[in-house]
Order: C-alpha cells, then sequence, then structure tokens
C-alpha cells in the first residue's frame, strides 16, 4: 500500500486489522546478555531496515549518542536504489537507515535493543504495519564480523526466551552498500509532524523511546 493514500484509508486499515497505530513490538526486550559487545572506539556506522524509514530514522535520531541517521536503501544495487524503484519489491532493496553513534555513550547492542522493542516488530515477515513488500522486511545489515556476532547472538537470546509472541523473521545479512535516499524522504518525521501516516505509525514509536529509555532518550 502507498504511504501516500488517504486518512480515511489509513484509518480503515487500522481498525479492520486491529492493529494499533504505530505498532512496533513493544515488547520489553532484555539487555543483551551475552558476553561481549562490539568493542570500538571512535564514531561508528549500524544499518538497520525495519519497515518504512521515516519512523525507524525518527526513532535513532533522539536517541542520545547517536549523531547522525540517513534514510536510505540497502540489499540490492546502486542502479536500483530509487524510491520508485525500491516500492516494486523487485530489487533487493530494503528501506533501512544508516545510524552513525558513538559506542562511548551507547553501545551497538543497546541500538539493537532499541531496534527490537520500539523501531518496528520483528515478527512480522516482509511487511510492517499497512506497509507490504521485501522492502520492509526486518533486516540487521553488519558492517564488520562483531556486529554479526552480536546481532546473531542477540536474536537467538530473545528467540530462545520467546520475548515475542510470534518468531523473529530479521534477516541478519552483510552489508555490501548502503544508498542515501532522495532528500524527501530525509527526516521526514521532523517535517511533516502532521502527515497522516507519522500520526499513525511513527509519532508512537517516540512516545514508547522516551517510556522505556528515558536515560537514552534525547528531543
Amino acid at each position: 500500500m502507498s504511504r501516500s493514500c488517504s486518512l480515511m484509508r489509513l484509518f480503515a486499515l487500522v481498525f479492520a486489522s486491529g492493529v494499533l497505530a504505530g505498532s512496533a513490538a513493544q515488547a520489553q526486550v532484555p539487555d543483551f546478555a551475552a558476553g561481549s559487545d562490539v568493542a570500538a572506539t571512535g564514531e561508528q556506522v549500524a544499518v538497520f531496515a525495519g519497515g518504512c524509514f521515516w519512523g525507524v530514522d525518527a526513532v535513532f535520531k533522539h536517541v542520545r549518542g547517536v549523531s547522525r541517521v540517513v534514510s536510505g536503501y540497502a540489499g540490492g544495487g546502486a542502479a536500483t536504489a530509487q524510491y520508485q524503484i525500491v516500492s516494486t519489491g523487485a530489487t533487493g532493496h530494503a528501506e533501512s537507515v544508516q545510524v552513525t553513534y558513538d559506542p562511548a555513550q551507547v553501545s551497538y547492542s543497546r541500538l539493537l535493543q532499541i531496534f527490537f522493542s520500539v523501531a518496528h516488530d520483528p515478527t512480522e515477515l516482509n511487511r510492517q504495519g499497512p506497509d507490504v513488500g521485501t522492502q520492509y522486511r526486518s533486516a540487521i545489515f553488519y558492517a564488520n564480523e562483531a556486529q554479526k556476532k552480536v546481532a546473531l547472538s542477540y536474536v537467538d537470546q530473545l528467540s530462545q526466551a520467546k520475548v515475542f509472541s510470534r518468531p523473529i523473521v530479521t534477516q541478519v545479512v552483510p552489508l555490501h552498500d548502503f544508498y542515501p535516499a532522495e532528500e524527501y524522504h530525509q527526516n521526514f518525521l521532523a517535517r511533516h509532524p502532521h502527515h497522516p501516516y507519522i500520526l499513525l505509525y511513527d509519532l508512537p514509536k517516540l512516545r514508547q523511546l522516551q517510556k522505556q529509555f528515558p536515560a537514552l532518550y534525547q528531543p
């Protein structure tokens, strides 16, 4: 479904499906329990895909220790990294966000915890809320073996603990390239806070971020 659909259509989808507005998983996701996190100094980059990048972008922009978030595409090639083509679902791309962060202030595993708990629902396969297609899949694009190890360990921890009522479908795959999205997609929530999609699906994520991670939330 296009995100340019009418407000009436959006409300109809929400109530007909019984899905709460802004439906991230909103589960109480425990801290990463494995031995070691990603050991790093200086600015680091993480790439996540969790449905429409507008809301995921906004969530991480409000995390203390994150200096930059860019909406874009990962999983496909340069020639098809354009919104209208990605929207066909045939490019291999997922709508993604590139998060630049300071590991001295926020760890990689903490970013993963936020990703799993408030940024999106990791149990929805090839969709997120009203958006359907492989371009809206849940994925962690790891940049190195350390990120891969932590991501896989965390997914296993959450699965073993049955934190979610349904299986986690998040892909953990290597990052080959990240392509920034068009300018009109960047910082979308801050520029369009009254957009119907934002009101229904993304502002509730920010409220959950502030509620679940008050020490990390930055206005």
